[in-house]
């Protein structure tokens, strides 16, 4: 598998980038109340019209509106530094889709950079425009009636590239945006190491969102987000994310810690994701979601552990849209993996909680589903550990054996782990697949559950060695419906139905 990894091309490109550029020098004022745009905006300007250089942010706090970043320069942040957006709305600018602190479109030789902060005040921001709606200064059509807040899109991000080459983000701390904290949309070689966000402030704060981006490298990041964590995109079906990285990053979320999707028109292709510690995450550890008629293929995953989170695996192939075709997800190896999945919600102490769901349900279990007529293909699970609370209670939502036919297809809904509802098994539900190997997999529970383990609706081509159900005493553990035949190198406690 191709996948771009080299940070010293970059990192040393970067050094020889020209002089510092003190925004000091060119009017900035510390202090948080004086508001700055037009002095950072005038120091980027000069070091850009100078061949390239520093922007220097020097301890202390200041204020400003939207900035653009340009060709060969790099905005440092230093020690103590604080860029801190401002709480106005409109102060904001966009260049393309949305608007954001920190803007770019089609340069090159960018980076962000020091152990500084950039703090969007995003609840402030939010709050403003929330305000300005019911005072009515605010369109009605920015305003989102069923969540009763603004819509994501007028709510500022940190930061927001667009078609931009040769990225460096590094050891950097992104706090409080009022949206997705940073977008990298159509970049070519993208380097982000040790950057930390915390950015609980706000609904839909995705940590970092890479879309239709090649050549990309994370690693070293510490995510705290009130929305997905690392999450792939894919906007356009002209593009794709192809050769990505991921590796010794720490995610809590309270979304999906990391993720493909949910948009997926292009698709995702040549991934590694490695050694991702994930915490108190509400949705999945990892899922998968090829939706919109890309592809979402060749990806290796080795070495997730997950404590205190809500779901362990997600994946998914459905048809969103009616434009194009079904798409295709196949070739994932996914290794080395322990998850710990509580009884209660895993973000009681996020500030901005994911909502809850609208049904009763017990433990949802995780799941590898494709649609009728358009099967996952080829996916390997292999030295994995799922431990579950169990207590699951047909008083509380039933799903008998015998209504196996009727989980619910959904082929075109938002894809989640929780859009079937009630599902037939505890531990893993698979369907519509081809080419499944579950080897070394132990599946527990800490106390009993009405459903069997594992059911494998449609399934065809699995094997299965070396798997083990604890906690669960019932004498059906596995349940192969509609399927084809399996290798398996045990027979008891599998029940097949037609």
């Amino acid at each position: 598998m191709r996948v771009w990894m080299s940070l010293g091309f970059f990192l040393a490109a970067f050094a020889a980038a020209g002089k510092d550029f003190d925004i000091r020098n060119f009017g900035a004022v510390a202090g948080g109340m004086t508001l700055n745009t037009a002095a950072i905006q005038a120091t980027i300007d000069a070091a850009h019209q100078a061949g390239g250089g520093r922007v220097i942010v020097p301890a202390g706090v200041f204020l400003t509106g939207s900035i653009v970043l340009k060709s060969n320069v790099t905005l440092h942040v230093m020690a103590g530094g604080v860029l801190l957006g401002s709480p106005l709305p409109d102060q904001y600018k966009k260049l393309n889709r949305w608007k954001a602190l920190i803007l770019a479109d089609g340069q090159v030789n960018l980076a962000i950079t020091g152990s500084g902060q950039i703090d969007g005040q995003g609840r402030r921001v939010a709050l403003h425009l929330d305000s300005l709606f019911y005072s009515g200064r605010l369109d009605s059509s920015d305003f989102n009636f069923v969540k009763m807040r603004p819509s994501h899109y007028i709510r500022p991000q940190l930061i927001e590239f667009v078609q931009c080459r040769n990225i460096v983000i590094k050891n950097i701390t992104l706090r409080n945006a009022a949206c997705w904290v940073q977008t990298y949309d159509r970049c070519v070689n993208l380097v982000l190491d040790s950057v930390r966000v915390d950015s609980d402030a706000y609904w839909n704060n995705d940590g970092m969102a890479i879309q239709d981006c090649r050549n990309v490298r994370i690693t070293n990041c510490h995510i705290n987000s009130a929305d997905d964590g690392i999450c792939l995109k894919s906007q356009s079906p002209d593009y794709l994310c192809d050769s990505v990285y991921v590796a010794y990053c720490t995610v809590r979320s309270s979304a999906s810690a990391v993720k493909f999707g949910t948009v997926s028109h292009g698709g995702f292709r040549n991934v590694i994701i490695e050694h991702i510690r994930i915490y108190d995450t509400y949705r999945s550890a990892l899922a998968l979601e090829c939706v919109d008629g890309g592809v979402l293929e060749n990806i290796r995953v080795d070495g997730i552990t997950a404590t205190n989170t809500g779901n362990a695996l997600f994946i998914r192939l459905g048809a969103r849209t009616t434009q194009r075709g079904v798409g295709r997800l196949r070739n994932v190896v996914i290794r080395n993996m322990k998850v710990e999945v509580p009884f209660g919600r895993p973000d009681q102490a996020y500030e901005q909680r994911g909502p809850d769901l609208p049904f009763f349900h017990n433990t949802i279990p995780s799941s590898i589903t494709g649609i009728p007529g358009h099967r996952v293909e080829n996916v390997i699970l292999e030295n994995i550990e799922i431990y579950y609370p169990g207590r699951g209670n047909p008083g509380l939502a039933y799903f008998p054996l015998w209504r196996l036919h009727q989980v619910p297809e959904k082929e075109a809904e938002y894809p989640e782990f929780s859009m079937f509802g009630e599902l037939p098994a505890w531990g893993l539900y698979v369907r519509h697949v081809a080419g499944l190997t579950i080897k070394n997999v132990k599946l527990c529970i800490a106390a009993p559950d009405y459903r069997p383990a594992v059911v494998f609706d449609d399934v065809h081509g699995l094997t299965l060695s070396g798997v083990t159900i604890c906690g669960d005493e019932k004498p059906v553990r596995y349940v192969l419906y509609r399927s084809g035949s399996a290798q398996m190198d045990q027979t008891g406690g599998v029940l097949r139905l037609p």
